[in-house]
């Protein structure tokens, strides 16, 4: 006689947290890694320990929909986030779209803009990012980082300089007179200010790097996954909570079909 076994709910929410492990988190927990050096996608409290952002919420409400618990990795620069989703050591990471880091992972659709601008002398005659591309004018940016790669493409007349991605290289730059101007993230760049009189914010902003969720290649299923689920926290309004929530100067949800390229 053929006998007939059912499973329970419980274990049935079993094996299907097993299939997404395999699937998204073969660890059993989503890796999830992120720019330390970037307060637009989420910042470590020094007192209490908390990692919290725009990004960082998102990271938990993807494991939480999985039924799985995540770890936020901080990584120091684009590259080693990249590497760290290439390698398979982290599920997923949180990184600006350019093209120039196409090839080794794939991106998801874009979730977030991120203003970006510079900071100049109070006596610099730079009033606007329209001023920036000047003969003779050195123009910062973090090497390897979206705004960097972006200058080093458009920039006709400028010089570009590389700083090592630290605000107090930009600072000793800056105050030495090595550099003109320097770019970054608005949040970066007010956060720099509160320890440079004498320097300015430029009003308006050069573009907004376009931020996305990253895999692994060869995963079309886990980012067709991530790009729905990026549709569905931007349409139920969870993104804008989390962008607002993160109080992050020139962040903004990315509206549906914002483009890649830049």
């Amino acid at each position: 006689m053929r006998r007939h076994y059912f499973l329970s709910p419980i274990a049935l929410l079993f094996f299907h947290s097993l299939a997404f492990a395999d699937n998204m988190a073969p660890t059993g927990t989503l890796r999830a890694a992120y720019l330390s050096s970037n307060p637009a996608q989420a910042v470590r409290d020094p007192i209490t320990g908390e990692i919290r952002g725009a990004s960082a919420d998102v990271a938990r409400e993807l494991a939480r929909r999985r039924n799985v618990p995540v770890a936020l990795m901080p990584l120091p620069n684009p590259a080693t986030v990249i590497e760290a989703v290439a390698r398979g050591e982290t599920d997923i990471g949180f990184v600006a779209y350019a093209p120039e880091r196409v090839g080794v992972v794939e991106f998801s659709q874009i979730y977030m803009l991120v203003q970006q601008s510079f900071v100049v002398p109070d006596n610099s005659r730079i009033r606007r990012v329209a001023d920036i591309d000047a003969q003779g004018r050195r123009i910062a940016g973090g090497k390897g980082d979206s705004i960097t790669l972006y200058l080093a493409r458009n920039l006709k007349h400028a010089t570009l300089v590389e700083t090592d991605n630290t605000p107090a290289d930009a600072r000793r730059k800056l105050l030495a007179g090595e550099i003109d101007a320097y770019g970054a993230n608005r949040q970066r760049l007010t956060n720099l200010l509160r320890e440079m009189p004498g320097y300015r914010l430029l009003p308006d902003s050069l573009f907004g790097v376009t931020q996305a969720i990253i895999v692994a290649k060869g995963k079309p299923v886990v980012l067709r996954d991530i790009n729905a689920f990026i549709d569905d926290i931007r349409a139920s309004g969870f993104l804008q909570d989390a962008v607002t929530r993160s109080g992050v100067i020139g962040l903004e949800v990315a509206p549906a079909g914002t483009t890649l390229q830049r």
